[in-house]
């Protein structure tokens, strides 16, 4: 039977057959739809999704997308994609079928968004997450093309101004938080190391070589619905080995010394980033300094590599642990103003100096034809 009908309650249900995935033939029975409408909407939402026929709602189509993805992305990851989508994209696309939607129409919705004065950056990851589902549409289902690309973006990758601290500003702030040792020896790591906060509350003390003077990167903490979540770190390139000053050894090694008996295997700062976020506003309001986010102490360090210690932007990328350098160049630009400038300089110079050895070699032939 295909088509919806009604049981012994009064209510609908429908029964039908299908080929799934594998290419086995099966069949599907659900029960007690209020409605006939309802039942004949979900059978033909279900063959649709396996007949992987566009011709399905774009709500309809993100069930695949996030059935697919939770496969393949951090729960994180797609726990902040799925929160995005569901607020900003279903209400507006979400009874559309997928195939139908243009290039004018995305217009409309980004000029929408527009309107509500969002942040440039929070535009950008809006847009984004609606890009993303078309490719995935176009790579896999076949869509002949992503009307995004055609639409054009909105938003910007970075914000205008960057927050951070200089070294001045973070030791008034650290001198304010040091009534709490978790908290200063936290914050310090996080400031001369560059570090996100989740590898941050993913470290283990076994973590630090203090023969080697490393700090092995290998892992990432979140806490999602009152859980400790421990991953992957965010790219490949985030497991790395960063290098660590002296003096930072030295403090490490007086944080593990407060701690008796501790093991290899315990995490060196068991805290939430929410405590975190709570301390850096306690720290800003007794000391006084620009109140930043969290995640500009890893800008702070950044900052200081490049602006102070004319950090090059590959090692810059390495100990932050970028995918790519090209990130390094977005995020940062601000700090490599003359950049473009010095290499052609550079280029000028070495040219200069092979036409001169050239003319130097050029002298010596003829010295020795005479």
């Amino acid at each position: 039977m295909s088509e919806p009908y009604k049981n012994d309650k009064g209510l609908w249900d429908v029964n039908f057959r299908y080929v799934d995935y594998k290419g086995d033939h099966k069949r599907k029975h659900k029960c007690n739809f209020k409605t006939k409408r309802e039942a004949q909407e979900f059978m033909d939402s279900f063959l649709a999704k396996q007949s992987k026929n566009l011709n399905m709602s774009f709500k309809d189509f993100v069930d695949l997308y996030y059935e697919d993805m939770s496969h393949r992305l951090r729960e994180n990851t797609m726990r902040s994609k799925k929160y995005i989508i569901d607020l900003k994209l279903i209400p507006y696309f979400g009874k559309r079928n997928i195939c139908d939607i243009s290039a004018a129409d995305i217009r409309l919705w980004q000029n929408e968004l527009l309107e509500q004065n969002y942040a440039q950056t929070y535009l950008k990851t809006i847009n984004n997450q609606l890009t993303a589902i078309f490719n995935y549409a176009v790579r896999y289902y076949d869509l002949p093309r992503n009307p995004c690309m055609q639409a054009g973006s909105i938003g910007k990758s970075h914000a205008e101004e960057m927050n951070f601290w200089t070294k001045d500003e973070f030791e008034r702030f650290l001198e304010a938080v040091e009534d709490k040792p978790i908290s200063y020896y936290a914050f310090m790591t996080l400031f001369w190391t560059g570090l996100r906060v989740g590898e941050l509350l993913a470290l283990l003390f076994g973590d630090v070589d203090f023969d080697n003077k490393t700090l092995s990167v290998t892992k990432s903490l979140q806490r999602i619905d009152g859980r400790d979540v421990v991953t992957e770190p965010k790219t490949e390139k985030g497991k790395r080995k960063i290098t660590l000053p002296d003096f930072l050894l030295g403090h490490l090694q007086e944080y593990s010394d407060r701690k008796y008996g501790i093991m290899a295997d315990e995490r060196m700062f068991p805290v939430t980033k929410s405590y975190l976020e709570h301390e850096i506003v306690r720290g800003v309001s007794i000391s006084g300094v620009k109140r930043i986010r969290l995640h500009d102490l890893r800008h702070s360090h950044a900052s200081m590599l490049i602006s102070q210690l004319e950090a090059p932007p590959l090692l810059v990328a390495q100990r932050l642990g970028h995918e790519k350098i090209q990130t390094t160049l977005q995020t940062y630009s601000h700090l490599y103003p003359n950049q473009a400038e010095e290499l052609a300089e550079k280029l000028e110079n070495l040219n200069k100096n092979l036409n001169n050895e050239s003319d130097n070699g050029k002298g010596e032939d003829h010295a020795g034809d005479s």
